[in-house]
């Protein structure tokens, strides 16, 4: 920082010498500062210490304050004194002789004054080698700074990346979305041809219930002409047990007949009536024509009656034979269309079940995907965020420090200034103390050769 040309009011307190004694203040200084960018920067502050309101006064300049000078002269460096001599009035106690040791109270001063000016020098030094580390500090704060400022870029790229990654998972989304529409509409498609199937399937099994309830009923009918059957069988059977007994009952009394016949053959003398004979031959033999044409005609009609009734159920039981053999294929043909049904619908509901399946993965994918994109966009926000913060903690941090850098430059400055002064002070009391003691000898001199002119003022 640099000091306006303004900025300093340096007071000189009054020096005042008596005889044999030099005294000699310390200057006051009272300062008004403004920055400058040539000096050092800081990184901590000693709020204890004002850099602001430094004094260096000595004990000479408490004591002998507002004395006036017995020389009644102002006298700036040697330069006066080796020119032209000028005339001046000079007052009579400087006539008297000047003792040449110097106070005591000085070399205390003095000394003080050194001891004060080490005192300076170790801080100056200290705040130094302070000031050196906090530049330090202070560059690899900037560093990180402009690390930070150059990372700005960096989440807005992030920020557009998962924008981008959230678009094409959006168009994933909707794709699977057109693809599940149409999933959905070929389920729609397969479900009503699953209907289809169903409706024929039922149809066919009422009209497998219907040829079966034909079945049954032609199976009844069948047994019901096989029962018949048997009872014609049993029928014939007792007819031509009939036929037989009476054949033998007929042949058992022709025989007889026969018999009676042969038997009357023989010589016999026998006294009849005159009375007419009866034709016991053409009886019998018209009773064995009548019983023969009776068996024959009985035996012509039971075997016609059988012949036919046999015929109509031989003829019954081939026309059912044919419509049970033709409904056994139609059932054989229905139970393999009903196979290949079931086998079909297994297979349309395994495919509807896997193509349900993959919708749900797709969904539950794509919910995952959606959740997982927007965790990760909250965790990069959140961390965007946390980076805002600890950019602006560290933003806060710099201001603080550069503030605090500005006070100890001022601080700093104080100190130069102080210095600076207190060098040109020492080699102003210096030149004070050489102009002196050759004032005093050049005084005594002209005092010795020109009594009377010295003397009178």
């Amino acid at each position: 920082y640099r000091p306006s040309s303004s900025a300093f009011d340096c007071l000189p307190s009054t020096s005042s010498f008596s005889t044999g004694v030099v005294k000699m203040s310390v200057i006051s200084f009272s300062k008004k500062y403004r920055s400058s960018p040539h000096n050092f920067s800081s990184h901590s502050y000693d709020a204890s210490v004002s850099p602001l309101t430094y004094a260096i006064s000595s004990p000479v300049d408490r004591k002998f304050r507002g004395a006036r000078s017995p020389w009644g002269l102002r006298m700036s460096g040697g330069a006066g004194i080796e020119g032209s001599l000028v005339a001046v009035n000079v007052n009579r106690s400087l006539m008297n002789p000047i003792e040449t040791g110097l106070d005591p109270e000085i070399q205390h001063v003095k000394t003080q004054e050194k001891e004060q000016i080490k005192t300076l020098n170790n801080k100056f030094a200290h705040f130094i080698d302070k000031v050196r580390t906090l530049e330090q500090h202070n560059q690899v704060l900037k560093t990180k700074r402009s690390i930070l400022q150059g990372q700005k870029i960096g989440p807005s790229n992030m920020e557009n990346m998962f924008k981008a990654y959230i678009n094409n998972l959006k168009k994933q989304l909707e794709d699977l979305g057109q693809q599940r529409g149409r999933l959905e509409s070929e389920q729609g498609n397969m479900q009503d041809l699953l209907e289809e199937f169903k409706q024929k399937y039922e149809d066919e099994i009422n009209h497998r219930t219907g040829r079966e309830n034909e079945f049954v009923l032609l199976k009844k009918e069948v047994d019901e002409t096989y029962i018949r059957k048997q009872e014609l069988e049993v029928a014939l059977q007792h007819l031509t047990d009939e036929i037989n007994f009476l054949r033998e009952l007929y042949a058992k009394e022709l025989r007889e007949q026969e018999a009676d016949v042969e038997m009357s053959n023989t010589p016999v003398v026998i006294s009849v009536d005159s009375s007419p004979k009866l034709d016991v031959d053409s009886i019998i033999a018209e009773a064995r024509v009548q019983y023969q044409e009776m068996a024959e005609n009985s035996r012509e009609e039971a075997e016609s009656k059988y012949r036919i009734t046999y015929e109509q159920i031989q003829e019954k039981a081939d026309r059912h034979g044919e419509e049970l053999r033709a409904a056994k294929a139609e059932l054989n043909e229905l139970t393999r269309m009903i196979h290949r049904i079931r086998a079909e619908m297994a297979a349309l509901k395994e495919q509807n079940a896997k193509l349900t399946a993959d919708i749900v993965q797709t969904e539950e994918q794509g919910k995952v995907a959606v959740a997982d994109a927007t965790e990760k966009l909250q965790k990069m926000e959140h961390a965007l965020q946390r980076a805002k913060q600890d950019m602006a903690v560290q933003l806060r941090e710099y201001r603080a420090l550069m503030n605090l850098k500005l006070a100890l430059d001022i601080e700093i400055a104080t100190y130069r200034k102080l210095l600076e002064g207190e060098e040109s002070r020492l080699d102003s009391s210096m030149q004070k103390l050489s102009i002196q003691t050759k004032t005093t000898g050049y005084s005594s001199g002209m005092s010795a050769r020109f009594p009377g002119k010295f003397g009178s003022s």
